[in-house]
């Protein structure tokens, strides 16, 4: 483990954390409240964190072993929409079982790479083939993840505690 991969590694477990510590006081009616432009459920939003982390570790590994990495944006959308479908009444104790459990071996499995393997490039085809480090697709995915998600829920609810 080096000070760079440790950093990123808690920078994702404070991102989970944040994340499942505002899941956990949210009322079933705020788990269940739809989510602008996709209409997916708070609820299965944070679920989905939870079951990405492992895919975007990959996502990572691929690129620190420099090989290109052929996902799409139509592939991640339609993976969104799968999962929305699939796990529409998901609940928010499995969910959060979930988050900690993957949030953990993803912080795991970056702690485990090495500054040579974050430093290693692949073009990726999400990002217009640019050749893009394994660092940059940690933060910009499993790291950034929980944050982005966080803000969104923030953001829906914050109309809601106006009114109340």
């Amino acid at each position: 483990m080096s000070k760079r991969t440790n950093a990123l590694a808690d920078a994702l477990e404070e991102g989970a954390h944040a994340l499942a510590a505002f899941a956990s006081t949210l009322t079933e009616q705020q788990w269940q409240t739809r989510l602008l432009p996709d209409g997916r459920k708070i609820g299965v939003i944070v679920h989905h964190v939870a079951t990405v982390y492992p895919l975007e570790i990959h996502f990572a590994r691929t690129v620190a072993e420099g090989k290109p990495e052929p996902i799409t944006a139509e592939a991640v959308n339609e993976m969104n929409a799968i999962h929305a479908k699939e796990n529409d009444a998901v609940t928010k104790e499995e969910t959060l079982e979930l988050l900690a459990l993957n949030s953990a071996a993803a912080a795991e499995a970056i702690r485990s790479l090495t500054d040579d393997e974050l430093d290693r490039d692949a073009p990726v085809l999400l990002y217009g083939n640019a050749k893009l480090t394994c660092q940059f697709i940690l933060e910009d995915h499993a790291v950034r993840h929980s944050y982005h998600h966080l803000a969104r829920i923030h953001a829906a609810l914050r109309p809601q505690a106006a009114n109340a």
